[in-house]
């Protein structure tokens, strides 16, 4: 029989342990995981800690030995998961980004997922996937327009300017123009003329 690694508690790890066995707000497998660990400190091996516990062996062995490694801190977190390999290649998303926020389709005002799709070879899905995961929406169209006034950068210097720093004893409005809108409908009743 084989005989599984000694656990030799110090009493800040064991309140430690025995606090998250307990705790009403640990998560479940935090609780099983510290439950493990303080039935390896007393000597119990894994066998019997898995018929205690209601587990497989094998996890009462993962954790006794994710915590020799690691300590309290390796039971608070899975370890990561290697998962498969990515089938788009780094290159290929970069490209699709770029084209996305850079270029437009030859026949269109901006990228669909079809069009991005037989563009880049890839399926309509994963041009899906990647702009989710970049936060892009090439369907909501918002523009800015620049002046191609000559001195644009310093009138816009002396608007900003009189908003950061105001000369003293002035009052600093701002109105904004509206463009295509009409105000066709007065907000306020007018009020009569007073004759005389």
């Amino acid at each position: 029989m084989r005989i599984a690694p000694q656990v030799v508690l110090t009493s800040e790890q064991r309140a430690k342990l025995e606090a998250d066995a307990r705790g009403r707000s640990t998560p479940a497998r935090v609780v099983l995981r510290a439950r493990i660990v303080l039935l390896a400190g007393e000597g119990k091996q894994d066998l019997k800690i898995a018929y205690l516990l209601s587990i497989v062996p094998r996890t009462a062995a993962r954790w006794r030995s994710r915590f020799l490694r690691d300590g309290i801190a390796g039971l608070e977190h899975d370890a990561p998961r290697p998962g498969r390999t990515p089938s788009i290649s780094p290159e290929l998303v970069r490209m699709v980004i770029a084209k996305t926020t850079q270029e437009r389709p030859s026949h269109g005002t901006h990228w669909s997922t079809r069009t991005m799709a037989t563009v880049a070879g890839i399926s309509e899905a994963s041009v899906r996937r990647i702009w989710h995961g970049h936060g892009l929406k090439p369907h909501r169209v918002e523009t800015f327009k620049l002046s191609n006034d000559p001195r644009f950068a310093e009138k816009l210097e002396d608007i900003v300017g009189l908003y950061q720093n105001p000369p003293e004893h002035a009052l600093v409005l701002s109105l904004d123009e509206k463009s295509q809108i009409q105000a066709l409908d007065r907000t306020q009743p007018g009020l009569p003329v007073p004759i005389r």
